[in-house]
């Protein structure tokens, strides 16, 4: 790797996971000013977005190719209170983990406990959705049998698909403006509330315009003080300095000039080019993880099949070399591993201790036609997996029938070092999956894997995911007759004492009434989230 990447990577490695309240403190202070009671929910979501893109800190880490952070600084997590609130209980066991914590500073705490706390405690759409469950799910829940019910997520995740490389935010704004004309308010029932998302895509796509014009602004700034200038200025205001005063390579006002470039062309404009391709992703993926937490797992998907025409007409073009490629793939793959996964409440707080975004990039399995999808940037991409070796982004293969036996072998010599990564998945098993589901053959071919193991159409679905279901906990109910040991209380249905069961069948049938009665309760609270959210 060059020096570049070497000082980027050890920035990310050596950065301190802590929690940052800037992104609570934004959203606290536009809601406060009751905006969410005179406009539609969709809407308000988007305004929400538009006001945090403007007014967040930018950070520009030194030397690096791909600009953006969702925090003021690496490893500077958010937290999202209008979803669920930390209370200062939380915080404490986070500061104090003894292996993945999350430090806390006293003003970030102070925040808390002035601010954040007394606005939105029972105003979160987790102390909402929670005072409209009924009984039987609260016992439930109570006993263990869910877990992961909205500890700091949304409701779900997505992948991304190809629209992003075809199209900019103005086409997809021109789009938006089709479909208003399409709207029937006189014999469609739904037509108000289509036309309030509408409106809501329609402020998002300018609000993530505007972010990048931001850092586009900032860039050039940057690069007309470094042209003027003894290059080892600081900037107070944002995280960049310049890479001589503390790495000694330095970053040239050429590079600043072109960087910005990139952010004034993308998003606003479909990517022409390999580094603008890789830039439009980042930019939305900060969007989508800033504007509300998916489930940990929002990523690109088939990275190497999204990129490879831009890499392919970028060397014939003469505009961009392998080495240049690699060095601009890894600036971006740090950015991953420079995003812990913001932190849960609670039980979950306690017990769930991970930094990882669940971020699954799939490489290899098949085109549209069916045919074998490596090439030449997946070869690529495995070798920065096994260079840069970083926690995040995960990375996974796709191995199908088709693909040639180079491309599995390339993969398991890196499995082999004990690093973890890539995982392996049966492309073929999961189109034949997706297409049960009644999905398009194109549309599964295009999928993959994402989050731990979740199969999907890439752009064309959301994983719906309201929590865990505790099979274990269901049979030590069924073995105490619907009695729950913990909590005292009879939580499932009378299905027998198992001491006088004759057979094993008669303890799996009893397992399975049960079963169903916890898993008819946690569908009745799904649809009370679809109501309340």
């Amino acid at each position: 790797m060059t020096d570049r990447i070497k000082f980027l990577r050890e920035q990310s490695l050596n950065a301190v996971n802590r929690i940052s309240a800037e992104r609570a403190e934004l959203v606290t202070g536009f809601y406060q000013s009751g905006i969410d009671r005179e406009v539609s929910v969709p809407v308000t979501r988007a305004l929400t977005l538009q006001y945090i893109l403007m007014h967040k800190h930018l950070c520009i880490n030194e030397g690096e190719l791909i600009v953006g952070e969702r925090g003021p600084a690496p490893k500077a997590v958010p937290t999202y209170p209008e979803i669920t609130l930390h209370s200062l209980q939380d915080l404490e066991i986070l500061d104090t983990r003894p292996k993945v914590s999350y430090k806390i500073d006293a003003e970030t705490k102070k925040i808390y406990r002035e601010k954040i706390i007394p606005f939105w405690q029972g105003k979160s759409n987790r102390d909402r959705i929670m005072r409209s469950l009924p009984t039987d799910w609260h016992d439930a829940y109570n006993a263990g049998i869910f877990t992961e019910f909205q500890e700091q997520r949304g409701p779900g995740h997505t992948v991304a698909g190809n629209k992003i490389y075809q199209k900019g935010m103005l086409d997809i704004i021109d789009d938006i403006h089709e479909s208003y004309t399409k709207l029937d308010f006189f014999n469609d029932p739904h037509a108000l509330e289509k036309q309030e998302e509408l409106k809501a895509m329609e402020i998002a796509a300018n609000a993530v315009i505007m972010y990048a014009n931001r850092y586009a602004d900032e860039l050039e700034m940057r690069a007309r003080q470094l042209g003027s200038q003894d290059s080892r200025f600081r900037i107070q205001d944002t995280c960049f300095t310049s890479m001589q005063t503390t790495s000694g390579i330095g970053y040239q006002p050429s590079e600043l000039f072109e960087l910005a470039g990139i952010c004034r062309h993308v998003p606003a404009h479909a990517p022409r080019t390999f580094h603008e391709a890789l830039q439009y992703y980042w930019f939305v993926h900060l969007c989508v993880i800033t504007e509300v937490n998916p489930w940990d797992s929002f990523n690109p998907g088939r990275l190497d099949q999204h990129l490879y025409p831009f890499y392919k007409n970028d060397l014939e073009a003469g505009i961009l070399t392998k080495e240049k490629a690699i060095e601009i793939l890894q600036s971006f793959w740090i950015k991953f591993n420079n995003h812990p996964a913001p932190p849960k409440i609670g039980v979950t707080a306690l017990e769930s201790n991970t930094y990882t975004d669940f971020t699954l990039i799939n490489l290899g399995g098949v085109k549209p036609d069916g045919s074998d999808a490596v090439n030449e940037l997946t070869f690529i991409l495995l070798d920065i997996i096994e260079e840069l070796r970083l926690l995040q982004p995960g990375s996974m293969v796709q191995v199908s029938k088709k693909n040639p036996d180079g491309f599995i072998h390339r993969a398991l010599q890196i499995t082999k070092t004990g690093f973890g990564q890539p995982s392996f998945f049966n492309t073929d098993a999961i189109v034949q999956e997706l297409v049960r589901q009644g999905k398009d053959v194109i549309d599964a071919r295009n999928g993959g894997a994402s989050g731990c193991v979740e199969a999907g159409a890439f752009g064309t679905e959301a994983y719906i995911l309201s929590g865990y279901f505790n099979l274990t906990k269901v049979l030590e109910i069924t073995l105490h007759d619907g009695f729950d040991q913990r909590t005292k209380k009879q939580i499932g249905l009378h299905t027998g004492n198992p001491e006088k069961f004759k057979s094993f069948d008669e303890l799996i049938n009893a397992f399975k009434v049960q079963l169903n009665h916890f898993i008819d309760i946690s569908k009745r609270q799904q649809h009370y989230c679809a109501d309340l959210c």
